[in-house]
């Protein structure tokens, strides 16, 4: 009977270690690239067994059959707002401190949208399912915190790229601006006096900008969750269990701190195994037995919003090629013009395009997602970047050796035929890249095991609240010890005048008693 009941026990703790976790994935960022690697850690977590409900605006190019999608578009209205500040931003130079800045102008559609999204009946549906863990596909949208505490849920955010300032704060990561470089700050480590000063300037920047976005965010959660013993957004922000960023600092550097908190899952989005490539697209590529060179600006951008004598420069060098060229234009009815070595798809799968060992440059907009890409498969670049972190992203692949960085804007057609020329026929190019790629895939858990890993280790220990750093519940004073080195401050300023005050007393002592001996003789 006790063996019985013994293999009953064992049959009960096996079905319930296999019964998954109901998980919500909130991936409400207007941007295809980033719905990309916060759908591929969604797929990651079907394929391993659990139940995850995702809420988008967009439709997503990654997907699983197995996961619940819920897609709110934005108005059309606000996704006309959108598409204007994406074909201004193609048409004049970017940094990523401009960006920034748009973002609380013309681009705050974008963070309204995702709040608005919060009160569509589409998604209040959510709020009647059990759920288990919520991860957060973040970019401006913290506010959407207050999800996870009315569904009673632990939290991890899901950030595109490596730590940046805010994922730091989340995690109680330290900064180390004196060696780590923020986002678009290319250096050589050490870095020099002059580059310490840009960082730390761009630090302040960030932090400056931080607060206004703050000051905005904090506004629209208190607007949504206008409830009765409802923690505030700072509280909530103090109770995120896990960071996942799309980095691997051990190849791709800066090595820096990193608490357990964060993360890494860096190519998340790579497949292990190349999908089948469309009829078409896998015709064109095995033919292209000289090579094949693929364009693509990404997702955000529509290459139609490039300026029209700037594609036609592009199209004249492309078209003069040996090697044929896939180049994503999203309106087939008006191409760039018709060359037999040219095919145009208006989408197409990045990965298992770059993964065809007859793809050998890679034309971008320097993109994180792309540039990891590249990277794994060992396909060297071209980058044309255009706006955020694309720039900074273009120069520390320069400099690293895997391509050339060109201005979209000044190009011509002499100095892009000679970079491609440069790229595609110097084999200093795919050596470099390709012990990048070596190194990037050494790794003691692949990106998807790590995400699968981590997520459950969140489940089992409820949140993990061991695992945050104490630097997270510390305010600015405690952390940097301006407290104790106050006291200390104090303790010598009160000493120094305690010894002046006997010093005083000391000398008139002894400046009084030759005159008391004087006056006696006198006597």
């Amino acid at each position: 009977m006790f063996a019985v009941r013994s293999v009953i026990l064992l049959l009960l703790g096996v079905v319930a270690s296999t019964q998954g976790a109901n998980i919500l994935g909130l991936f409400s960022s207007h941007s295809q690239s980033h719905l990309i690697i916060h759908m591929s850690v969604a797929k990651a977590l079907v394929e391993a067994g659990h139940n995850v409900t995702v809420v988008s605006m967009l439709k997503p190019k990654v997907t699983h059959k197995d996961i619940h999608l819920i897609v709110i578009p934005m108005k059309e209205d606000q996704e006309l707002i959108m598409e204007n500040q994406m074909t201004e931003m193609a048409g004049q130079k970017n940094s990523l401190m401009s960006t920034m800045n748009r973002l609380l102008s013309g681009m705050e559609v974008m963070i309204n949208a995702q709040a608005e999204l919060l009160s569509d009946p589409r998604f209040q549906r959510v709020y009647e399912t059990k759920f288990d863990l919520m991860i957060l596909g973040y970019f401006i949208n913290d506010f959407q915190l207050g999800v996870a505490h009315k569904l009673k849920v632990p939290v991890i955010i899901d950030w595109m790229s490596a730590s940046a300032t805010v994922i730091d704060k989340y995690t109680g990561n330290p900064a180390e601006i004196a060696y780590v470089p923020l986002l678009g700050t290319v250096v050589t480590q050490p870095m020099s006096l002059l580059k310490r000063a840009e960082n730390l300037a761009k630090y302040l920047f960030f932090e400056y900008i931080l607060v206004i976005f703050d000051f905005k965010l904090t506004r629209i959660y208190n607007e949504i969750f206008a409830e009765k013993d409802q923690p505030t957004l700072k509280e909530l922000r103090k109770n995120i269990s896990m960071a996942f960023v799309g980095s691997h600092l051990i190849s791709e550097g800066p090595i820096r701190p990193m608490v357990p908190g964060l993360v890494e899952i860096g190519g998340i989005q790579v497949k292990d195994k190349p999908d089948p490539l469309p009829k078409d697209i896998g015709q064109f590529l095995n033919k292209s037995t000289q090579g094949a060179v693929f364009l693509s600006l990404g997702s955000n951008i529509k290459s139609s919003t490039v300026k029209p004598e700037i594609v036609q420069t592009i199209f004249k060098v492309l078209s003069g090629l040996k090697e044929n060229v896939i180049w994503k234009w999203e309106d087939l009815e008006n191409t760039p013009g018709n060359a037999s070595n040219i095919l145009y798809k208006n989408w197409l799968p990045q990965d298992d395009i770059l993964a065809h060992p007859n793809t050998k440059l890679f034309i971008t907009h320097a993109g994180k997602g792309g540039i990891t890409e590249a990277q794994y498969h060992g396909v060297p670049m071209v980058a044309l970047p255009i706006f955020g972190d694309q720039p900074g992203n273009a120069a520390v692949m320069e400099k690293s050796g895997y391509g050339l960085a060109l201005d979209l804007l000044t190009i011509t057609e002499d100095s892009l035929r000679e970079a491609l020329k440069e790229v595609l026929e110097n084999k200093k190019y795919s050596q470099a890249i390709g012990k990048f790629s070596a190194l990037y895939r050494d790794r003691p858990l692949t990106a998807k095991q790590s995400v699968v890993f981590w997520t459950e280790y969140i489940l089992r220990h409820h949140g993990a609240p061991h695992l945050q750093s104490p630097s997270i519940h510390m305010n600015f004073i405690e952390l940097n010890n301006l407290d104790i080195y106050a006291l200390i401050a104090t303790f010598i300023v009160l000493f120094l005048l305690l010894a002046r005050l006997v010093a005083k007393f000391i000398w008139s002592k002894f400046r009084g008693q030759p005159k008391i001996l004087e006056t006696k003789k006198k006597q």
